[in-house]
This record gives C-alpha cells, sequence and structure tokens, in this order.
C-alpha cells in the first residue's frame, strides 16, 4: 500500500536511523480505474510518436547514480567524456527512475535536461520517460530519497515554507518538497515527459504497457500526468497509481520466461508497435523474450544495486546489447 501522507509524516518525524518500508512489489490501489472498453476493430491508438532513427539506444534506470548515467551515456556513444553530445542523429530513450536511492538524482536529473537540449540541437534527441519514482516525488513519497539528495534540494523555500503541503514537514525534505510537489520548479521539468513513447517501431515504458492501457489511452494518461506536474490538478491520476499502471506493473519482467505474450502481441498491434522495451524490474542482464518482442533493460546499474552497465541498441529491426564491460565486436 502507499505510505499515505500521515504515515509518511511519521516515517520522517520519527528519523531515518531505522530501516525504511520495504518497496511495493506494485502501486496502491486508488478508488477508479484506468481501463476502458475494448475496440477490437479500431485503428492503432494514439501514443506519442517519434520518427525513428538508423540507431536508437535504450537506457534503464539510474536511480541517482551520476557516474553510472555518464557510463551509460558514453556506452551508448551519446557524449564525450566531458559531457558534451557526439552522437550526431542518434537517438536515446531512458525508461524512467532517474531519482532516488542515491546521492545524486538533481544532478542526474539536470546532466539528462542539459544532454536532452544538446542532442536536439545537434538533430539527434534524448527522449526522457518518466517511472513509478519520479511520480512518487510529485507526489511526495520521499521514501527511497537518501540523505545527501535531501541536502543537494536544501536552501531557502521562502513563503512556499507556508504551503499546506509543505509547512508540515522536516526541514531537511521542505526544500525538495518545494521543487517535486505539482506546478513546483523539478515538477514541472518532469510534466515535459510522457510516461510511453514509440520511436519508429519500437515503443518505450517504464513498467510495461497493457491492453487495457491502449484501450484507455496512452496519450491521455500522458494528459493527465502533466495536467498534474503543472499543478493543474490536485491528485495524482489513477491511470499511473493503479496496481497494473504503465508505470508500476511487472507483468511482462518480473519472470520473463512466463511473460503473457498474447497480451504483448494485443497491446503492441493497439499503438503499431513491433517491440516493448521496459525497465522497472532488475535482470541481472538485459534480458529479451517473446520472439524478441520483449526487452527488459533495467540492470541495476545504479550503485545502490551494483549491476552492469548494459544498454540496448536497436538498429532497424535487429536488437543488441551493448556492455561495458566487454569491447564492441
Amino acid at each position: 500500500m502507499r505510505l499515505h501522507f500521515g504515515l509518511f509524516l511519521a516515517v520522517f518525524l520519527g528519523g531515518c536511523d531505522g530501516e525504511r518500508p520495504p518497496e511495493p512489489t506494485v502501486a496502491p490501489r486508488p478508488t477508479g480505474s484506468a481501463s476502458a472498453a475494448p475496440s477490437p476493430s479500431a485503428a492503432p491508438a494514439a501514443v506519442r510518436r517519434l520518427p525513428g532513427a538508423p540507431r536508437i539506444v535504450a537506457i534503464g534506470d539510474l536511480h541517482g547514480d551520476l557516474n553510472a548515467t555518464r557510463r551509460a551515456l558514453r556506452l551508448a556513444g551519446a557524449i564525450d567524456e566531458r559531457d558534451a553530445w557526439i552522437g550526431g542523429p542518434l537517438v536515446v530513450v531512458q525508461t524512467g527512475d532517474d531519482i532516488d536511492r542515491g546521492d545524486e538524482d538533481r544532478a542526474v536529473l539536470d546532466l539528462l535536461e542539459n544532454t536532452e537540449k544538446a542532442a536536439e540541437k545537434a538533430g539527434g534527441a534524448l527522449v526522457l520517460l518518466n517511472g513509478n519514482h519520479e511520480i512518487m516525488n510529485v507526489d511526495l513519497d520521499f521514501r527511497y530519497v537518501t540523505e545527501g539528495s535531501f541536502q543537494a534540494f536544501g536552501g531557502s523555500v521562502g513563503t512556499l515554507d507556508s504551503d499546506p503541503r509543505v509547512s508540515p514537514l522536516p526541514p531537511r525534505a521542505k526544500a525538495r518538497a518545494v521543487a517535486f510537489l505539482p506546478g513546483g520548479e523539478y515538477a514541472r521539468k518532469l510534466a515535459r515527459r510522457s510516461v510511453t513513447a514509440l520511436v519508429g517501431d519500437t515503443l518505450f515504458v517504464h513498467g510495461g504497457v497493457l491492453p487495457h492501457h491502449v484501450r484507455y489511452g496512452l496519450e491521455r494518461i500522458d494528459r493527465e500526468v502533466s495536467a498534474w506536474m503543472e499543478g493543474q490538478s490536485k491528485k495524482a491520476p489513477a491511470s499511473v497509481t493503479a496496481d497494473d499502471a504503465p508505470v508500476w506493473t511487472r507483468a511482462y519482467c518480473q519472470d520473463p520466461k512466463a511473460a503473457p505474450c498474447s497480451k504483448l502481441e494485443e497491446a503492441l498491434r493497439g499503438v503499431g508497435a513491433a517491440r516493448m522495451v521496459m525497465g522497472h524490474t532488475v535482470q541481472p542482464g538485459i534480458t529479451s523474450a517473446c520472439g524478441g518482442r520483449m526487452w527488459c533493460i533495467d540492470v541495476g546499474m545504479s550503485e545502490h544495486y551494483g549491476g552492469p552497465t548494459q544498454v540496448l541498441e536497436i538498429r532497424g529491426a535487429e536488437a543488441r546489447v551493448l556492455d561495458a564491460s566487454r569491447p564492441a565486436p
């Protein structure tokens, strides 16, 4: 279950010396549903569509590790040792969970934002998606924020200190809350991201796209999330807090060998995609299933997990794993 605001305050006010509550494997169940009646004869559903590129590289969860972020971008051929874009027309897609669990999540967000701008100027692209941890922070759920990351957002919060969402918080949490609460500086940055994106013929998402998400409308989910993060609505939409929301579901990657390939095929058909690429669920290495139609790319590359630095390269119909520990063929 989600740590409700009152319990959240109790955790903070009681200090962080003890163990934090374990992270749920699924999101809390809200009232309402993101499902809609099926329309099997409909044309491919609306989704954020971006043109393909001769070379696309997908990067999984980064969790507040600036060094891991740089390693992944360099392995992709996107940036050099000075963080300058060298990818030309390369398209990189990062599938969310840039924050929490590491001390450098503010620096990670800033590097990604700068790289996104540099890529656009050079004729390439860095496509950034929201994951469940981005949703949690805008919802002021800070269970997985480290002390170092609280300090990175430290400083005066000015008149916003009296905001009813901020004033009850412990002093060390207030500056981060001001940055991430709906309408805050970093919430507005996240509002520009999508939950899903179709780049060429590959569908990218943090957790997974199920058939009922397609029927509900992937662009509709993006609009709801963006409006909330911009401060236009007061409550996180059910479309990203439901147990099986696109940022939370582990239906495909929890056990790739037993993945529901029929559901995958239905979802891919619904948006006109050839494959789905997902993060969120840590793998021992990038994993494929359903005849190469699904890829699970969260390898826990951050210091918190200690996994390998791997990214997924897509060239046309071919996909292959790039590993920083092995020289390119």
